[in-house]
């Protein structure tokens, strides 16, 4: 019985994993009406495990379910972000504070080499390169804490917060601010401040939101 149960699950979850990527890349534009029998149609599957994948994306808040009308991808709102970033500085800053105490040599030694990759990233002016380090080293340090819960909610916030249509990164000077940013964390790490860590971790998310809203200024008067 276990085994027969386990193809279905699955596939609405290879699924919820592509349409999260379309949303991601704006395939599936924000506000989007989602045609359920059009994807399924074009993964040559029925509606039951798309209609599963969508309930997953919606727990995950990337798409709205509403009754009789279908499913949308969420818009994310310039108040979204400003709360969702609020949230997110506290429990990154709380990350930071506790890796800070807990971290081992090797730990640090890990942080390190991911940062190398920053700085090599930022020299070459490669934006991906950047953004791909700059996710894997908060990741490694938010793993450090060894608190699942807390690295559960990052992650669901994080994945709201791709839905927007910017980049902090694409902002004028943003890249090398980053990177002075990130060469601060990690020197409070290996000093084993958890105070200054933290609110060196709070102000590094904090310029995150700020780039992106000086992006939506500027798209707005071009608009």
């Amino acid at each position: 019985m276990t085994a027969s149960r386990i193809a279905p699950l699955a596939l609405y979850q290879e699924v919820a994993e592509r349409l999260r990527q379309r949303i991601y890349s704006h395939d599936l534009a924000p506000g989007t009406w989602v045609d359920e029998q059009a994807l399924a149609d074009d993964y040559g599957i029925s509606r039951t495990p798309l209609r599963e994948a969508l309930k997953v994306l919606a727990s995950e808040g990337l798409v709205t379910l509403k009754p009789r009308r279908g499913c949308y991808v969420n818009e994310i709102s310039e108040r979204d972000l400003d709360e969702i970033f609020t949230v997110m500085a506290l429990l990154e800053g709380q990350c930071a504070h506790i890796t800070a105490r807990k971290a081992t040599d090797a730990d640090l030694e890990r942080l390190r080499k991911i940062h190398e990759k920053l700085e090599k990233a930022a020299g070459s002016g490669d934006i991906d390169g950047y953004f791909e380090a700059n996710q894997a080293f908060h990741q490694a340090l938010q793993k450090i804490t060894d608190n699942r819960w807390l690295l559960q909610v990052i992650e669901d916030l994080r994945k709201v917060i791709k839905l927007s249509r910017h980049h902090s990164l694409f902002s004028e000077g943003r890249l090398e601010q980053s990177l002075a940013e990130h060469r601060d964390i990690l020197a409070a790490l290996a000093e084993r401040d958890a105070e200054r860590a933290e609110l060196l971790m709070r102000a590094h998310i904090d310029s995150g939101r700020a780039a992106l809203a000086r992006i939506a200024k500027a798209k707005n008067k071009v608009a």
